[in-house]
């Protein structure tokens, strides 16, 4: 596989510095930056918060359990979709010398040889294993916040040990909220990095459309005005 490496030409070495570098700055602009507390992600955090507030002054959490086992409802199903996607990617290796002929009859083939074909495969399969250890490590945590609430104190906002753990609970909640983005956002660059299979401009076009998107959807959609809109 090393050697296959010789076989990328400068466009394609081009081709991935863009991928990887939309891929990682928008993971930092979006987690780290000055600008990530006006997103989507940074907007929620406020309400976890509150909403651990309002299940420690409840003495039901009937409600409180019910939504926390739709969370886990939806990572388990990435985590699911994300190990028969691997397992698809697995059998094209497999199958490589296939996939070579059919690409080589499209009107963008730029698959290359063999070694070649791995290597681009390589990367979508890294992308969604990437995907599937997030889903995972968001899905544990979300089962730590289950304990955390099961084991949660009565009292309303300003006793004694009731700051400490709301905060407790709304930080376990951004944890595992924040692995389930990286899944998510894994997805959408993993499909972007199947465009190197046919052209490594068309993978460079599909990271900078993933990136575009993400930022729309995080900074300029209309579900990040209902979370900041004043009551």
């Amino acid at each position: 596989m090393s050697g296959a490496l010789h076989h990328l030409a400068i466009v394609d070495w081009l081709a991935l510095f863009a991928f990887f570098t939309c891929w990682a700055g928008y993971g930092w602009f979006s987690e780290h930056s000055r600008w990530a507390s006006g997103g989507l992600i940074n907007s929620t955090r406020e309400f976890r918060l509150e909403w651990a507030y309002r299940m420690l002054a409840r003495e039901v959490r009937v409600t409180d359990s019910t939504l926390i086992g739709n969370l886990v409802n939806s990572v388990t199903f990435y985590a699911n979709t994300t190990i028969y996607i691997i397992a698809g990617l697995v059998a094209a290796l497999g199958a490589a010398d296939k996939l070579l002929n059919f690409t080589s009859d499209l009107a963008l083939s730029g698959a290359g040889n063999r070694e070649l074909l791995e290597i681009k495969l390589m990367l979508v399969l890294a992308s969604f294993v990437y995907a599937y250890f997030k889903f995972t490590w968001s899905l544990r945590q979300f089962n730590l916040l289950s304990i955390l609430v099961g084991a949660a104190p009565l009292g309303e906002r300003g006793d004694a040990g009731i700051e400490g753990y709301a905060r407790r609970l709304a930080g376990a909640n951004n944890l595992a909220g924040d692995d389930f983005n990286r899944g998510i956002r894994a997805y959408y660059f993993g499909l972007a990095a199947s465009g190197w299979l046919l052209s490594p401009l068309l993978l460079s076009i599909l990271a900078v459309l993933i990136l575009l998107v993400l930022y729309r959807r995080d900074y300029r959609s209309a579900a990040l005005g209902i979370l900041r809109r004043q009551p």
